[in-house]
Parts: structure tokens; sequence; C-alpha cells
């Protein structure tokens, strides 16, 4: 397809379908080179119109709005039990672990039943309030402002106490992952204290239903190259969990 303006229309159709768009498929789709398609997304972003990405694009709808945990409790419910379940697995005598706020992390939480010692620190008062029956779990809650959408807390008091621990394992939920961006949340005071979570870990597994591919919050918390693990349902983007295992980040999908 040689016109540009009917290029241009087309990928815009396919990023309103499908979400995103792939150079390599555009590129055969529209019978021209993928430099041509590469410079058409180089200006249709230049046009606020899309986001660019590794050999592929987003729309602009993929940025994420902040919702009330009460909210995305009831989304991909069944998706979140099966990626609880699957990180629920990784757990280990004597681990001190720590489980971020979210409810893909609240389900985690529900689905925890250790006959071995463990210790959770975490930011998530629900999180808290679920484990705290279970005699073999010691809990370390993290004291600070409470952030109401997620039923959390944040600041410095919480961030301090982050500092002077080690652990084996962070869980952590993101609002958005997008393979040049990197993980993303929609509130500036999370992200902030989901970096000195990621500092305070080993290892960083990440849970997050399929969703959350391709897409980008309000805040930043870090790129790729940080962290280790992402356990995610078997509907995420086949190219992207690719790209993902190219990194040499591990990718469990259930």
């Amino acid at each position: 397809m040689g016109n540009i303006a009917k290029r241009h229309k087309f990928i815009l159709e396919q990023l309103k379908h499908d979400g995103y768009v792939k150079v390599q498929e555009l590129s055969e789709k529209l019978e021209v080179s993928e430099v041509t398609i590469r410079k058409d997304l180089k200006y249709l972003e230049s046009k606020k119109m899309l986001y660019r990405n590794h050999g592929s694009a987003s729309s602009l709808s993929s940025i994420i709005a902040d919702k009330h945990i009460d909210v995305k409790e009831k989304m991909q419910m069944e998706e979140k039990t099966r990626i609880a379940k699957a990180a629920n697995s990784l757990l280990e005598p004597n681990d001190k672990i720590i489980i971020a706020s979210g409810t893909t992390l609240l389900t985690l939480a529900n689905e925890i039943n250790v006959d071995h010692n463990i210790t959770v620190i975490t930011s998530s008062v629900k999180v808290s309030l679920t484990l705290c029956y279970n005699p073999n779990i010691e809990i370390v809650q993290l004291g600070g402002n409470m952030r109401k959408n997620s039923v959390s807390v944040i600041g410095h008091y919480a961030e301090n106490i982050l500092e002077s621990l080690s652990c084996n394992k962070l869980f952590l939920g993101v609002d958005g992952i997008d393979l040049d961006y990197g993980l993303t949340t929609s509130d500036m005071s999370e992200a902030r204290i989901n970096q000195q979570m990621i500092d305070a870990a080993q290892k960083i597994i990440i849970l997050t239903d399929s969703s959350k591919f391709g897409k980008r919050g309000f805040c930043k918390i870090c790129d790729l190259n940080k962290i280790h693990h992402i356990i995610t349902d078997t509907n995420a983007p086949a190219h992207i969990i690719d790209m993902l295992r190219e990194r040499d980040i591990m990718v469990t999908l259930v």
C-alpha cells in the first residue's frame, strides 16, 4: 500500500481494534518495508496518535487510570487466581518476602497456606489482615500514610523501614508493562515505595494479568532489567513474551 494516508488509516484502525501493532506484521500486510512502517509510526507518534515500542506500537488509550481496589478486585478474577497459585508455589521455608499492594497480591495472600515458617513484609493492610491468622507467618506491616485507593501505606516512614531490610523475594503488581518504558503504576507515592521494595529484595517477581502488557501507568517504577520473573496468564501478547524472554526474564504463563 503505497499511499501514506491509507497506511496511516490502516495502522490506526488496527490499533483501535487490537490495542497494539507489530512492525513486521504491518510490513507484510501493507506490502512495504519495515523501514517505511517505522517512519509511519514515528510520524503518528509525533502527532500524539500512538506510542512506539520496540518492534511495535501501542494506542494512546494504553495509559492506565487509577481505580479503587474494590473495583479492581472484580476484574480478571480467574486469571489472578491462577497467577497467585503459581506464585504461592515459589515460597520456601524461612523465606523473607515482600508482598506489595494490589488485587493480584491480595489474591496471592488468600492462596498462601504454608505449614513452614515465613516472614511477610507488606504495605497492604488487606494482605496483613488476610495472613494474620496463620501461625506460621510472621508479619511486618509497614507504617505510614494510608493510600485509600489501594488500602495500603505509603510515605517516608514505610520507605525508611524498607531501607533496613534484605529479603529473598518481592512479589510486585503493576499497572503497566512496556518493553521500552518499563514497569509503571498510576500513583507517584506507590511508585516510590515500589522502588524501595525492589532495592530491598534479591529476586523481583511480577504478578500481573495480561491486560497490563503494552500499557503505561502515570509513574515509572523501574526498567525491565531490574526484574527476574513475570507470572501472567496465557492471554499475554506472544510477541511481548518472546521479547521478554530474549532479555533473560523468566516468564511463567498460567
